[in-house]
């Protein structure tokens, strides 16, 4: 066993165990409405950083995992532990006073001047003010009040978008296991080339990855929260079957390395590519399983182990979709399950205005003054989209220098005017694609297999002259909607 877990210098002013210690239990310890008294808590969290495990992440929904923490830096230490915590804003205009009250109050509850990493979650793209909500955190970032920035389960997509628009992320937090493997694909390329990192969490898909359920039936009844939401995993997986295929090739590896399957489950996280970290989730005031966890750094898997991994793969179907996929669209592989009903208290990005005969909406752009047109016209059963470019603010184009980013930010502002007047992405039945570049044909139409793959509008794609200014690509959309 190895005397401290490995560690990873992130950049110049940001170093982390490369197991962090999650704090998302707390919220589950103090559901009953009785909290953790912050010393005894800070005691707990300090027996971790003593046996190395000095990164905690958290957020600001976990309970009082952040005031805890708090009580932990202010005792000092030598290495300083080090707090990564999350802000998940409901979705609403991201105004510059809005994002810097949610930083201050993180800075508050942890008793600090700058928050080590903070992570940015948002429920849905379709509402834009997440990007202006990213780039204000960048100036707060500039001014010293957040060390890095990074997100938690966003996909390949709006990840490589936020990239490409300059938003300085470092990482992304996301469910990553042997059962969950999506961040291994699309998501790791979009971190190697923009020099980004993965943090896994999950990874032990809520404790069923282990030991205790090795050939074991599938549970008739689940009251744990946690093991609610990956039983969900497990049956999109392919069900209990293929989950104790995978579990019986990770106990023949175990048993190899004489390490738990646990053990196993992790390190196959921890050598993925552009993984910095995976989070272990600890339960304050119980057993700490330090000694088990620093068993992750006392071996490696090779070929032959991975080899036999791959193998039992082949009797899962992977979970559907991208990474955070499960909180945006079904099915929805969350503790609570079909979260539609919450998703539709989101706001809508734009508002319907009635016209005669239907109804209308208006992003705010100039240029609808100025030429006299709106972003989407109701007729009927019809919803005609204008010519659409990715345009933040009053006129600024997003990711110039990327086409397939852009095509990302436009159908999530065709999906939006669309919703907004009381259709839905499965009601688009045509599109048309302009692009300046022929080079951009590929990523272009990636982005728009990423929405439309199982709907299929007709479509059109045009090569232009030219666009105005920095746009790479317009993308006009015609939805008809239908009875039922």
């Amino acid at each position: 066993m190895t005397a401290r877990p490995d560690r990873l210098r992130l950049t110049d002013s940001l170093e982390i165990s490369r197991a962090l210690t999650g704090l998302w239990q707390v919220a589950d310890i103090e559901k009953d409405g009785a909290t953790i008294d912050p010393e005894t808590g800070a005691g707990w969290l300090a027996d971790y950083a003593a046996a190395g495990f000095d990164t905690f992440d958290m957020a600001d929904h976990y309970g009082s995992a952040e005031i805890i923490t708090g009580r932990l830096l202010a005792r000092g230490g030598d290495p300083r532990p080090v707090a990564l915590t999350k802000w998940c804003p409901a979705p609403g205009p991201m105004t510059a006073e809005v994002v810097r009250a949610g930083v201050t109050d993180r800075l508050r509850r942890l008793g600090v001047d700058r928050v080590d990493l903070l992570q940015f979650h948002w429920w849905t793209f379709e509402h834009p003010a997440w990007l202006d909500a990213l780039h204000e955190l960048a100036r707060l970032r500039d001014e010293g009040l957040i060390g890095e920035l990074g997100v938690t389960n966003f996909d390949a997509a709006h990840f490589n978008l936020a990239l490409s628009d300059g938003v300085p992320l470092l990482t992304n937090q996301v469910s990553f296991s042997l059962m969950d493997r999506r961040a291994a694909g699309d998501l790791a390329a979009v971190c190697a080339r923009h020099g980004a990192w993965i943090l896994g969490y999950g990874t032990l898909n809520g404790g069923f990855l282990s030991d205790r359920w090795l050939g074991q039936p599938e549970p008739a009844q689940i009251a744990d929260w946690s093991k609610m939401k990956y039983h969900r995993f497990i049956q999109a997986a392919g069900g209990w079957d293929a989950f104790q295929t995978v579990l019986q090739a990770a106990a023949r590896v175990a048993r190899k390395h004489g390490v738990s399957i646990s053990n196993i489950a992790t390190r196959w996280v921890l050598e993925q590519s552009r993984v910095a970290g995976v989070i272990i989730g600890a339960r304050l005031g119980e057993a700490m399983h330090a000694s088990d966890n620093l068993n992750l750094f006392a071996f490696a898997l090779d070929a032959e182990d991975r080899a036999t991994l791959e193998a039992a793969f082949a009797a899962t179907t992977p979970i559907p979709g991208d990474c955070g996929d499960e909180y945006r669209r079904p099915p929805f592989l969350t503790a609570s399950g079909d979260l539609s009903h919450h998703l539709s208290e989101v706001p809508k990005a734009f508002v319907p205005q009635p016209v005669p005969g239907g109804a209308q909406v208006l992003t705010g752009s100039k240029w609808e003054d100025i030429a006299g047109y709106c972003r989407a016209q109701r007729i009927g059963d019809r919803i005609l989209v204008s010519g659409t470019t990715a345009v933040a603010g009053v006129s600024r184009a997003v990711a110039p220098q990327d086409a397939g980013a852009q095509a990302t930010y436009i159908l999530d502002r065709i999906v939006a005017a669309v919703t907004s007047l009381g259709g839905q992405a499965e009601d688009i039945v045509r599109t048309r694609i302009y692009i300046t570049d022929e080079s951009d044909v590929m990523a272009v139409s990636a982005a728009h297999g990423r929405v439309f793959g199982s709907v299929k509008p007709a479509n059109t794609l045009v090569r232009v002259a030219g666009l105005i200014g920095d746009h790479r690509v317009e993308i006009e959309a015609e939805a008809l909607l239908r009875d039922g």
